[in-house]
């Protein structure tokens, strides 16, 4: 793919990022940025994320729905690219800084050409300080970093081994008064143990999208939310909210959906994942 590009400088680098040490002289910009009054969310992690940190993903982007919020990463494998995916299925702007220049030859990682262009489609960006037809090097993903961290308000670490360089962001956020955000995890976990001791050294732990929204600033409307949570239901997912008026077992209410046991709770899964149900002892409910 071919991208079209344009050259910001000074007063055209976005003002957060003019502000930082070691501001970028020009940016090499895809797309276009996120207009005025949006509000940047770092969001990182690790490369060899589990089964947990990719429904943390979703989750926790799914409920930041209709809020003004671009998501920031750096497109890497791992929860980089899944956090831009969830933004795109939410309906959220994204923001990406490759390791490398913007172009087809030099794009790293090259496995994230395809999640590139549809980020450009759904009207969000790439950014870079680095020529077009630079190559990834070991020292331009340290750079890249503190450009994720600069341009945000918070960053979100979702899994981080203890010697991670998910954390070297972390780390360049608090150095740019920026708030840092952890999802607490597994104590048993490897892949848990950074951001447990981020939330440990007084990261703000993160356990909903609401905490997310309380950091950034926003005032949280349950009424509004619930509502456009109902309207993005799929057809399968209404029925079921139908039959929930009142809190059931999950027995009872597979019994009531009439279809087949594996199929049924697979749904549950995913709509517990996009927060419209939630199961508390021993019971299903309706999240509104």
């Amino acid at each position: 793919m071919k991208f079209n590009l344009k050259i910001l400088e000074k007063g055209n680098i976005p003002k957060d990022l003019r502000e930082i040490p070691q501001p970028p002289k020009k940016l090499y910009l895809a797309g276009e940025l996120p207009p005025l009054g949006t509000v940047y969310l770092a969001v990182v992690g690790s490369r060899k994320c589990t089964t947990y940190g990719k429904d943390a993903v979703k989750k926790l982007i799914s409920g930041l729905r209709g809020y003004p919020i671009a998501i920031v990463s750096g497109l890497a494998v791992g929860i980089d690219a899944l956090s831009h995916e969830a933004a795109l299925d939410t309906g959220l702007l994204a923001v990406g800084f490759p390791g490398s220049g913007i172009s087809e030859q030099a794009f790293f990682p090259p496995t994230s050409l395809k999640l590139a262009k549809k980020i450009l489609d759904s009207g969000g960006c790439l950014l870079s300080e680095f020529e077009p037809n630079f190559k990834a090097q070991y020292y331009t993903f340290p750079m890249r970093n503190r450009l994720v961290a600069g341009i945000s308000k918070a960053a979100l670490i979702i899994e981080a081994q203890e010697r991670s360089g998910t954390l070297i962001t972390a780390r360049m956020a608090l150095d740019y008064n920026r708030e840092v955000l952890a999802v607490p995890g597994n104590i048993s976990s490897a892949y848990s143990k950074g951001t447990n001791r981020l939330i440990r050294n007084g990261a703000t732990p993160i356990t909903c999208s609401d905490d997310i929204l309380e950091a950034l600033g926003f005032k949280i409307d349950e009424k509004s939310k619930q509502e456009s949570l109902f309207e993005d239901a799929r057809p399968e997912e209404k029925s079921v909210l139908k039959l929930l008026v009142e809190p059931s077992t999950r027995d009872d209410l597979i019994r009531a959906m009439k279809m087949p046991t594996a199929e049924a709770n697979s749904l549950l899964s995913v709509m517990e994942i996009k927060g419209l149900i939630k199961e508390e002892m021993g019971e299903i409910r309706a999240s509104f």
